[in-house]
């Protein structure tokens, strides 16, 4: 498994860039250099987007809502051919804020703050337009060739369910899934990741909300992704029995899926 230091690009304008491949799987080991998640990339340097080119990404799957592509569209490198996907409609909230912000509309303190984020993560697997990028996200994992990268917003609750799935239908261990979802905490320049986000919610909410519950907010936890995965164990039993009913992604397609990502 490579580590932490290596997985992870230090960038000046796109937060929390990784790659999530590498680890331990059911029958091998998550290709590297294939599968990576960050935030938006709205405020991209152009040395990001130089580092990025040079991944050659050739699909991008973007988590946001229709709202959210408007108000901060992605820059992209001038020589990108790749394809970027979608479902359109609001992924977070009908508002089109995103899923920390919709979280924060009622917080006022640092425990407010994980019960909102823990009610949150109860829904995300089932919001039907991030449903709808889900399945296009696994389809493209199959059937696209190339590097992918993965975002949403802050690349850490919409993007961080989404890894999560992937390693799941891998057969990644448990406690690597969430080392890889926890790593949102540590990556890159973490600060000024929770600096760019609070901007967003301190404008629609912050009057009222101490610091620690912005940091919160802006921070991921264990609890929340083991929320989403007791929410879809409760509904269909596994994360497996979700992936075919939900995204329409079976059995066959995760032997698909290990033919190309595990070596």
């Amino acid at each position: 498994m490579i580590d932490a230091d290596t997985r992870v690009l230090p960038m000046q304008g796109i937060h929390n860039f990784r790659d999530y491949g590498g680890y331990r799987a059911r029958d091998g080991a998550i290709r590297q250099g294939v599968l990576w998640r960050s935030g938006q990339h709205g405020d991209a340097t152009a040395d990001d987007l130089d580092t990025v080119h040079r991944l050659g990404i050739a699909t991008v799957i973007d988590l946001r809502g229709d709202s959210e592509r408007e108000a901060c569209p992605c820059l992209r490198h001038p020589e990108f051919e790749g394809h970027v996907l979608f479902h359109p409609g609001e992924t977070a909230s009908a508002h089109g804020r995103a899923a920390h912000e919709e979280a924060a509309e009622q917080v006022r303190t640092a425990a407010d703050a994980h019960a909102a984020m823990i009610r949150l993560y109860e829904t995300l697997p089932f919001r039907p337009v991030l449903v709808g990028t889900y399945r296009l996200y696994l389809r493209a994992l199959v059937d696209r060739d190339g590097a992918s990268l993965l975002h949403c917003l802050a690349g850490k609750d919409r993007t961080g369910v989404a890894a999560a799935l992937v390693h799941h239908l891998l057969g990644v261990h448990p406690d690597d899934i969430v080392e890889d979802y926890l790593l949102t905490n540590t990556a890159g320049n973490a600060e000024a990741r929770i600096a760019a986000g609070a901007r967003h919610v301190r404008a629609g909410f912050g009057r009222h909300m101490d610091d620690a519950a912005v940091r919160v907010l802006m921070s991921v936890h264990a609890d929340y992704l083991d929320t989403s995965l007791a929410a879809i164990r409760e509904q269909h039993g596994s994360v497996e029995a979700y992936a075919d009913a939900v995204l329409g992604f079976g059995k066959a397609d995760i032997a698909a899926l290990e033919r190309r990502l595990i070596v």
